[in-house]
């Protein structure tokens, strides 16, 4: 069965931001869900609710107009096909919408620090070199635990993220992100083998800022850094 596409309502963003507990958590998880990625049908982002639980949680939720339903969304096919293009010409894609909101960072790079999120050793001793030679402060994590660590610790200039992790799928992690209203304006880059275009779009319409697909050059990371921190 397909999952038809939804909205979240005013209601449901309330519903959402509160710390009511009479909101179920069940619904709190899947309005988070909409939030973010309202284009991608809802089966491929959860595993734990069996098939008619889903529906009958949504269908109770469209009832007392937490959520509403929405055609299609427009333009999704066009902006596979740029992904696409944008992917064989330079192996990476950016959210230009996003950029064009975000005010400049106001830091020189070597005030800049950069989280990468990597489990692979030689990945990760690859990313931050070519970090470092393009001027940037770096600090690392190897997985989603130590991620939330670090983050806590203190708040990063642009997270490079891996989808994937041992304890975690980056889509997931950066839907996550995105809901915490701590780290919905923290420039995050996704840096994956997964170079589907679908997948793409998928990383974007969940909030990424950029998208880079491995293996990827030096100067590929270092433009796609610059660009998103608007130095």
């Amino acid at each position: 069965m397909s999952a038809p596409f939804y909205r979240i309502t005013d209601a449901g963003r309330r519903a959402l931001e509160s710390k009511d507990p009479a909101v179920p958590s069940d619904y709190r998880f899947l309005l988070s869900l909409i939030d973010f990625g309202n284009e991608e049908r809802l089966q491929n982002f959860i595993g734990q609710f069996p098939e008619q639980r889903l529906w009958d949680t949504l269908t109770e939720m469209e009832e007392i107009g937490l959520i509403a339903r929405v055609a299609e969304p427009a333009g999704t096919h066009a902006e596979t096909t740029a992904a696409r293009e944008a992917l064989s010409r330079h192996g990476a894609y950016l959210s230009e919408e996003r950029l064009a909101a975000r005010a400049p960072l106001g830091k020189t790079p070597a005030e800049t620090v950069i989280l990468i999120v990597e489990d692979d050793p030689d990945q990760l001793a690859l990313a931050d070199l070519r970090v470092s030679m393009a001027g940037y402060s770096v600090r690392a994590a190897r997985n989603h635990a130590t991620l939330l660590r670090s983050l806590r610790e203190r708040m990063p200039d642009l997270l490079l993220l891996d989808v994937m992790l041992p304890d975690g799928d980056g889509f997931e992690i950066l839907a996550k992100l995105r809901w915490h209203p701590a780290y919905r304006a923290l420039p995050i880059v996704l840096l994956t083998v997964k170079n589907d275009p679908d997948d793409i779009v998928r990383g974007l319409k969940l909030g990424a800022d950029g998208y880079i697909t491995k293996p990827y050059s030096k100067r590929i990371l270092a433009d796609v850094v610059r660009r998103v921190l608007r130095p």
